[in-house]
């Protein structure tokens, strides 16, 4: 007779606690739910087990789209940073050069204004604790506990490291990377970029087209100091030109037509660096899919972060227990006119 068929013979189970069933031989036993959560398993004899751990399937790119800030602690409360403002009139004529002459007893200044802008680093804070007799039982597999609940909590972290920088935390009323209010945002002409590719040769032109025009946007915002060397796209966007040449008679992806001849190769020298992010997906106006063009680069954009730190191990009866804890900031836009939008593709 199986474990689970003696477990059943216990009664009914109106008067028993959920979590476990009695046997008639007055032994208890533990239903699958309190068992397998700490990974102990009853294993047939015919069973072969794979001990490889199968986290959950999570996908988080922060670190690969920007610099970290790293002169935060977790004593700060808030990260700051300033940005400087220039007014200077001409000499005879005030929009003109700062003109003097020899016997100029009059000579034109400088004026300069400092503005700050501080931004609250919030607390992040998880706790982990487990039994002794689960750390037994977990010994007794060679499945650790301890170190399978701090990857599912590093994980956690990573997630939610993600989301802050990406979109920011609408409880908290803060923005991310993709939906800031300090960044233009327009759309494209002529439809969706699926709709380009269906009408023919011209589809590659109009969607090099799209990209060549949210650059220029941010380009001339920027007084044509910087052009974006970086752009995003959704996932579906990115494999739709990954997989479409440019033509019958053509040899590259429409992707790779874009990094080669994008006028952002011409301005900064190097090819676009064009990647796939899944927080666009219906990120722009209405739901709509948005791209994304920026210069990844901490001169203008950061995010704070305190890395994690932790308790030391508490006892507490049958338990051990410990806190791992970090801040976390927010995007600093430092010069948001660098940044551009484009939704509708």
């Amino acid at each position: 007779m199986s474990f689970h068929d003696r477990a059943l013979l216990g009664g009914t189970a109106l008067s028993r606690p959920r979590n476990r069933i009695f046997t008639r031989d007055a032994m208890a036993t533990y239903d699958r739910a309190t068992i397998d959560s700490t990974g102990v398993f009853l294993i047939g004899e015919l069973e072969r087990l794979d001990p490889t751990i199968n986290a959950p399937l999570v996908a988080y790119t922060w670190s690969r789209d920007i610099d970290l800030r790293e002169d935060v602690g977790i004593e700060d409360e808030q990260a700051s940073f300033t940005n400087s403002t220039f007014a200077a009139v001409g000499g005879i004529q005030p929009n003109g050069k700062a003109w003097a002459g020899k016997d100029a007893n009059a000579i034109a200044g400088l004026a300069l204004d400092i503005g700050k802008t501080p931004q609250p680093l919030h607390l992040w804070a998880m706790e982990l604790g487990w039994t002794l007799p689960e750390l037994a039982s977990a010994m007794r597999t060679g499945r650790p506990i301890e170190t399978d609940k701090t990857e599912g909590m590093n994980l956690k972290n990573q997630m939610d490291i993600d989301e802050q920088v990406y979109v920011g935390d609408t409880l908290l009323g803060i923005p991310g990377l993709i939906n800031s209010p300090l960044v233009n945002a327009t759309n494209v002409t002529g439809g969706t970029w699926a709709a380009k590719i269906a009408s023919g040769p011209t589809g590659p032109t109009g969607i090099l087209a799209d990209v060549n025009a949210l650059i220029n946007s941010a380009w001339a915002a920027s007084g044509y100091k910087q052009a974006p060397t970086d752009l995003r796209l959704p996932p579906m966007q990115f494999g739709l030109l990954a997989a479409q040449i440019v033509s019958s008679a053509g040899s590259v992806s429409i992707l790779q037509f874009l990094r080669i001849n994008s006028i952002s190769l011409s301005i900064n020298g190097r090819e676009l660096n064009i990647q796939p992010l899944k927080w666009l997906t219906g990120a722009g106006a209405g739901g709509a899919d948005r791209m994304f063009a920026y210069t990844n680069d901490k001169k203008y954009l950061r995010f704070p972060l305190v890395p994690l730190q932790k308790t030391p191990l508490e006892y507490r009866s049958l338990y051990q227990m410990t806190t791992y804890y970090g801040r976390l900031g927010q995007v600093e836009f430092r010069y948001p006119e660098t940044l551009a939008y484009a939704d509708g593709i």
